[in-house]
């Protein structure tokens, strides 16, 4: 029996992980849950799962949750969702609060040597090095739940890294890759929403519409697995099957295909080294569709290029570079810039940045902070096209 701490118990992954424990009761408990403040389904799950301790980010859901379940340890605030995952009584962590809110916690939970599976790509975004070599010191096993990167996991069994060529991150291309014609200033949030295959947050769905989900799985793949940027390349694969491709010297190629499923990817994070049998939809591949795989275009989709030039310069460049991100998409979401605008942001917050060589978890929340500050500052400058009439 494994025991879990779920951070992000609300959101797509922690939703999809608690599927799992469903599925396979014989070999997954819940220990803990943490949450930002859905104090309705988080009263649910605690029902259903009957962890031992909760932490809410809000403190004020935190409150009125003790207040209606008094017989659980409920924390409130960031401290709280550290708390959870750091427990005695857990043995592995699934990080899928999304964004930088989701460092610290996973930072913590490697730190305290726990088993980590890892859906928060911000994670490795911003402080790569460090975390990878905290794991390595500490002898946390981090298992990747990205699609992407869970399939570059299965490819890479029992390969000598000596034997890898290229990594191949595949890309579903977002709403708007089959419409070249398309005016992406004109482009409604809803419509930026709607992914082709997958069903995510907004802040993923964004970042899947303008490619830069796939920058920081680049960024994310190379601390992983590493490779270095120069021989990790992404393709444009709309069918989403192949969720990445392995090439090695010699010149063949793996892939791995399933179902668009993230409990697919969850199933094998927490099972590894075993493969449990699945009890999710089988996948069929005589009812494949024509599968496409098309380079993509970094002229229209520039947030591709920034990422791998973030990568490439390193330091605290890849933490701002996520920093502005999130500042972009949730100036996109409340209307006041367009999704063309997004990369410019991006880009000007990088180029008022100066690089410095990352030794602390400190020094990559100060390039956090300043990423956001930057941003904000273009927002200011170049989102006044997104509120003239």
């Amino acid at each position: 029996m494994k025991r879990l701490a779920i951070l992000g118990s609300t959101g797509s992954i922690g939703t999809s992980a608690l599927s799992i424990v469903d599925l396979y009761p014989e070999r997954f408990s819940v220990s803990a849950l943490a949450a930002h403040s859905r104090l309705e389904d988080i009263v649910a799950q605690c029902r259903k799962y009957r962890p031992r301790f909760v932490a809410l980010a809000q403190p004020e859901s935190a409150r009125e949750l003790q207040r209606l379940l008094p017989d659980i340890e409920v924390a409130a605030g960031g401290q709280g969702v550290v708390q959870a995952a750091v427990r005695d009584d857990v043995d592995a962590v699934v990080a899928g609060i999304s964004g930088a809110a989701g460092l610290l916690p996973t930072y913590e939970a490697v730190a305290a040597g726990k088993e980590v599976a890892l859906a928060n790509k911000e994670t490795l975004v911003m402080a790569g090095e460090l975390v990878m070599r905290l794991a390595r010191s500490r002898d946390s096993k981090l298992m990747p739940v990205d699609s992407e990167h869970n399939a570059l996991h299965q490819c890479l069994r029992g390969a000598q890294p000596s034997e890898v060529d290229r990594l191949w991150l595949t890309a579903s291309g977002g709403p708007f890759f089959n419409q070249p014609e398309r005016d992406l200033s004109q482009v409604s949030v809803q419509e930026a929403l709607d992914h082709p295959t997958w069903d995510m947050g907004p802040k993923i769905s964004i970042d899947s519409a303008t490619l830069m989900n796939k920058g920081l799985e680049v960024i994310e793949a190379h601390h992983l697995f590493g490779v270095p940027h120069e021989r990790i390349s992404v393709v444009v694969h709309p069918q989403s099957v192949v969720h990445s491709m392995v090439e090695f010297i010699d010149g063949t190629f793996l892939a791995q295909m399933s179902i668009t499923d993230m409990r697919t990817a969850i199933l094998y994070a927490l099972c590894d080294p075993e493969r449990c049998r699945s009890r999710l939809p089988a996948f069929d591949p005589l009812a494949l569709p024509d599968l496409e795989f098309k380079p993509p275009n970094p002229d229209r989709f520039p947030c591709l290029r920034l990422a791998y030039e973030a990568l490439a310069h390193g330091r605290t460049c890849p933490a701002v570079l996520n920093a502005a991100n999130e500042i972009a998409v949730a100036r996109f979401l409340e209307g006041m810039l367009t999704l063309d605008e997004i990369p410019a942001v991006i880009e000007a917050a990088l180029e008022e940045h100066s690089p410095t060589p990352i030794d602390r978890l400190e020094t990559v929340l100060e390039a956090d902070a300043e990423g956001r500050r930057l941003a904000d500052q273009a927002v200011q400058r170049i989102g006044r096209s997104a509120l003239r009439p």
